[in-house]
């Protein structure tokens, strides 16, 4: 036979229920310390400290992979301990990306320079072998402006 017992479900006649007591709110470590902190007049915020707001990340970038890269990607960020979003924001900000590739008109213009380049060398050859056809200070300051222009043409800045 069967009956109500005092927690609500139902138990065999004669079967006793163990009521356990249930303690609501602090612990006794926890009211000691809020004790403490009440007598020392200090009052502590509830919850987590607030962070900074400018680092509190709001954008999300969806990236699609197939089965084999999804793989790949766990098992780095296992091996570095991070997650995959965590190992992939990383290696996306911390890595110097390869340069952008050169217009076909920089390349045009950069086979052009090249020629007047090789003409220069020509010309300061013969003036290094005695046969000035111009100063030198001239043809190392042009041998240097052609320099830095095939370098900007390349998206080299130095």
């Amino acid at each position: 036979m069967f009956s109500l017992c005092s927690n609500g479900l139902l138990c065999e006649a004669g079967q006793q229920t163990v009521m356990r007591a249930v303690q609501f709110g602090p612990s006794s470590e926890r009211r000691t310390m809020m004790e403490k902190d009440r007598l020392q007049g200090r009052r502590r915020e509830p919850g987590r400290p607030k962070g900074d707001p400018e680092a509190v990340r709001r954008m999300t970038i969806g990236v699609r992979v197939n089965q084999a890269e999804w793989e790949s990607l766990r098992h780095k960020a296992n091996n570095m301990g991070m997650s995959p979003a965590q190992w992939l924001r990383t290696a996306a900000l911390a890595r110097q990306l390869p340069p952008p590739p050169v217009p076909e008109a920089n390349r045009a213009a950069y086979a052009e320079l090249t020629r007047l380049a090789v003409n220069l060398n020509q010309i300061a050859r013969a003036a290094n072998e005695g046969r000035a056809v111009v100063s030198s200070s001239l043809l190392h300051t042009l041998r240097q402006e052609v320099s830095k222009l095939q370098r900007a043409l390349l998206g080299q800045a130095r």
